[in-house]
């Protein structure tokens, strides 16, 4: 005999059974995904004012947090303070402070920071310099014609593509048109790119510059070219 006792006790487990299960297919319900917020960036990556041209604030989410600036221990405690190390695969620049310290910054690397390694110095540096796209550019890219050496190169500002400062490497007293630059592109930092040569965010070109001097040694590390700039 079914007593009214375990007729409600089996109708309960029933429904009980309903809430987990469809037949014997068991039904598993996943909370929606959520996006994480861009982490923000430090203040030293906001607008700057004061500059002959405006520069805008790192929008967040752009740039990884490895590639900030930051006081990191110095991996280089046999170069001088004041060296400049550029390691265009790491796509890191450091700039050695004593033996026990060093600042980090993150580059983007163009075909050309990629195509020269070797030891050099810092001949001049220049804020808001003129770009003079080199001869066999202006061969290659006939566009860029008004922009040549002979034609007085692009006028300083925002778009220029060396970007708010610029330091100018030469060997044994010759001009090796490598250059280490500012850019308005945060999204070339930390990959390679077609053009330029070691590009750093314009906040962090013009804090390297003004911690610089002229005549300071630069040491770039051997690279490979990546395939895709092949």
């Amino acid at each position: 005999m079914i007593t009214r006792r375990l007729f409600l006790s089996s109708a309960t487990l029933a429904v009980l059974s309903g809430c987990s299960s469809i037949g014997s297919r068991t039904q598993t319900l996943s909370a929606p995904a959520i996006k994480p917020e861009p982490q923000l960036m430090p203040a030293i990556y906001g607008a700057i004012v004061d500059e002959p041209y405006p520069i805008e604030a790192v929008p967040a989410g752009v740039v990884a947090e490895r590639f900030w600036r930051q006081r990191v221990p110095n991996p280089f405690p046999g170069e001088a303070a004041g060296t400049i190390i550029v390691d265009p695969n790491a796509f890191y620049l450091h700039l050695v402070e004593n033996s026990e310290t060093a600042m980090r910054y993150g580059i983007g690397v163009g075909r050309q920071g990629f195509s020269w390694s070797g030891d050099a110095k810092v001949q001049y540096k220049r804020k808001w310099p003129r770009w003079k796209a080199p001869d066999d550019m202006v061969a290659r890219n006939p566009e860029l014609a008004p922009y040549s050496v002979a034609n007085g190169g692009m006028d300083p500002g925002p778009l220029n593509p060396l970007g708010a400062r610029a330091l100018y490497l030469f060997q044994n007293g010759e001009d090796t048109l490598y250059r280490i630059h500012g850019n308005p592109e945060a999204n070339s930092i930390g990959r390679a790119v077609s053009s330029g040569c070691i590009r750093l965010l314009n906040h962090d070109i013009i804090d390297l510059h003004d911690r610089v001097r002229s005549g300071a040694k630069v040491v770039v590390k051997s690279s490979r070219m990546p395939a895709a700039l092949s």
